[in-house]
């Protein structure tokens, strides 16, 4: 065995555990922030749109094109949240972000069909 296998494979170690941690930082701050973003997005106000348009575009991106730009009206904190639900949908990859609420697929659904409850 070469003398570099034991640094590579030590390397490669390190970065499974960064990985791991990124996502378990990405869990816990995407689901909470995904729960305060759906109570928002059942709402009828402009943010709870822009909400809605966010989330569907990580629904289905091909579906909901999203605007970034939109971004930009919504508060610090909705803000803040996108971001970490954002990640969660990057770097988690656990499971498609409407599986992480109750009755997901239906409320999306809902939202894409027209908006709020």
């Amino acid at each position: 065995m070469p003398a570099s296998a034991p640094v590579a494979v030590d390397a490669l170690l390190q970065q499974l555990f960064e990985i791991d941690n990124e996502r378990q930082a990405a869990t816990e701050a995407g689901i909470p922030a995904l729960m305060r973003l759906a109570d928002v997005a059942e709402r009828d106000t402009g943010q709870a749109n822009t909400v809605r348009c966010f989330l569907l575009g990580l629904y289905n991106g091909y579906r909901f094109p999203f605007n970034l730009v939109m971004l930009r009206g919504l508060d610090k904190a909705l803000f803040d949240d996108c971001m970490a639900v954002l990640t969660l949908d990057a770097r988690a990859t656990a499971q498609e972000v409407h599986r992480y609420l109750e009755h997901g697929c239906d409320r999306f659904e809902r939202w894409a069909q027209g908006g709020a409850a």
